[in-house]
């Protein structure tokens, strides 16, 4: 039987140096922040600075932001997305500067990445927290940083992706969309701003051309065939899942790429994690049995990233509560640290990374 800590001097009035006795005065090395564990400390993305400030970000040339929508009050089945920021911001094991053995490239040492934080939304508002999204999104992007924003389900899309085309004008933004779902629906039972219908609320006010419009990875029963015909009179191009299952992913991700670059100065990228087979990836929304495999998504983000002017990127519908796992998070963690990754291969190259006001497609 181990024994307790036996105290020579109990009874005296001499001081007692615990930290000596036990061993606890020594030297140690300690660690900043941005190196301790992922669970240690501030629970930001990558324990990265948390900047709020539009003119801190100015001051610091920020690269890419990170930035928060935790909203989830437009979904139409399973809830829980606004719980995803800050699980996806935690779902990573690794911390400090990071390698990219598929890059070969330090991101977080190439370039300036901050967390920016969250939209200051509140629940059961979507009017107010679509306003906030746009407005913290907007805040970013006229800072030259490239807004990185995690959801929230997909709904966020809508004023996410217009603050972004707003700030690039007179640049096109045109938008390469990971999803089961086309989510160009005219409503959800009557609701306008329901996470089925950003793409179309995209395209009717203006924001983004139709024709700049890339999906990759449709599959199941959704959406019906008048919900095609309107997708094609708008100029949509699509690739559906079973076109991957024949042609496999590396082809039609190619086709992507291509059909990104035929017309617009910029791209957004929007990830819907439920693209990503749900046996891979359960925690989302509204799960589609039959997807992609997370390496083939994150490969495509990589390769995309690395050939278009990225303006925006948005991962959406993680939910944390149905995956006890955590694998859907990490996925979409991995999502944007791969992005990161491709963008740090291109400063390093010496192309362009952050906007400037006036910046044209080189």
């Amino acid at each position: 039987m181990a024994e307790r800590p036996h105290d020579p001097e109990a009874g005296s009035s001499l001081p007692v140096d615990f930290a000596a006795r036990n061993g606890w005065d020594r030297e140690y090395e300690t660690y900043s922040d941005f190196d301790l564990p992922i669970y240690v400390g501030p629970s930001t993305f990558q324990k990265l600075p948390w900047v709020t400030d539009p003119a801190e970000l100015r001051a610091r040339r920020v690269d890419a932001a990170i930035v928060g929508a935790p909203f989830d009050d437009a979904v139409s089945h399973r809830p829980g997305a606004r719980f995803g920021p800050r699980a996806i911001r935690e779902a990573n094991y690794g911390s400090g500067s990071l390698n990219s053995l598929q890059l070969d490239v330090e991101p977080l040492v190439e370039l300036v990445v901050v967390d920016a934080g969250d939209a200051n939304v509140v629940p059961a508002w979507t009017e107010r927290a679509h306003a906030l999204i746009y407005r913290k999104v907007r805040e970013v992007a006229e800072t030259g940083a490239i807004p990185f924003v995690l959801g929230g389900d997909h709904s966020i899309t809508w004023p996410s992706a217009t603050a972004v085309a707003e700030v690039r004008r007179p640049g096109s933004v045109g938008m390469v969309h990971f999803d089961a779902h086309a989510d160009t629906a005219n409503d959800d039972w009557g609701v306008l701003a329901g996470h089925g219908t950003p793409m179309r609320r995209l395209i009717e006010s203006g924001a983004i051309a139709g024709r700049n419009f890339v999906q990759v990875g449709l599959r199941g029963y959704w959406p019906p065939p008048s919900t095609f015909a309107w997708m094609k009179e708008q100029g949509l191009r699509w690739h559906l899942m079973r076109e991957i299952e024949e042609r496999g992913a590396e082809a039609v991700i190619a086709d992507a790429i291509a059909e990104a670059l035929d017309g617009p100065d910029y791209v957004y990228l929007s990830l819907d994690i439920d693209v990503i087979d749900p046996g891979l990836a359960p925690g989302t929304g509204t799960p589609e049995p039959g997807g992609m495999l997370t390496r083939e998504v994150l490969r495509a983000i990589r390769q995309i990233v690395g050939q278009v002017e990225l303006a925006g990127m948005d991962v959406v519908e993680v939910s944390p509560p149905y995956d006890h796992a955590e694998t859907t998070a990490m996925a979409a963690n991995r999502a944007v640290l791969e992005a990161l990754s491709a963008l740090a291969v291109k400063k390093r190259d010496g192309r362009r990374v952050r906007w400037e006001v006036g910046a044209e497609r080189s």
